[in-house]
């Protein structure tokens, strides 16, 4: 018996909606990232684009345990000598929520031209509840939310 291989015309891919409300930041961006990869598919194959499209509303509710919100911070470089910024996760929480999450999906995903292609194509994060992806009929996916 072959090996099963997955082709571009055996690939489907669907719109899911997930409410980040007080869901943690890694739980969020582990199912996240599962969906964007189409590791939940039986199909999945690892050097195919067989992912799910995600949309994420209220980026801006996402829960950080303990004392992130203070500790955690990003870090970025413009180029030249001692201009490195290290912004707290408070600050760029409240600024662009959105990146937030985008940061922790892309510390979930191998570091490859594929996966780079899939999180700018496939992942669309939203600070409020609102998005413009009604269109695409997308079905609504839910995490379980521990206390």
């Amino acid at each position: 018996m072959k090996t099963f291989s997955a082709k571009p015309t055996d690939q489907s891919h669907e719109w899911h909606v997930i409410d980040a409300t007080d869901i943690s930041l890694g739980r969020l961006a582990t199912a996240v990232a599962q969906l964007i990869r189409g590791k939940h598919k039986p199909t999945f194959t690892p050097h195919m684009d067989g992912g799910d499209f995600v949309i994420v509303v209220n980026a801006s509710k996402v829960k950080l345990t303990g004392r992130k919100l203070d500790q955690k911070t990003y870090f970025s470089h413009s180029g030249y000598m001692g201009h490195e910024r290290h912004t707290p996760a408070r600050v760029l929480l409240a600024k662009h929520p959105e990146r937030v999450i985008q940061k922790a999906v892309f510390g979930m995903l191998p570091k490859t031209s594929l996966a780079r292609q899939k999180l700018r194509g496939k992942l669309k994060v939203y600070g409020g509840a609102e998005h413009p992806h009604e269109a695409q009929q997308p079905k609504t996916f839910s995490l379980k939310v521990s206390a």
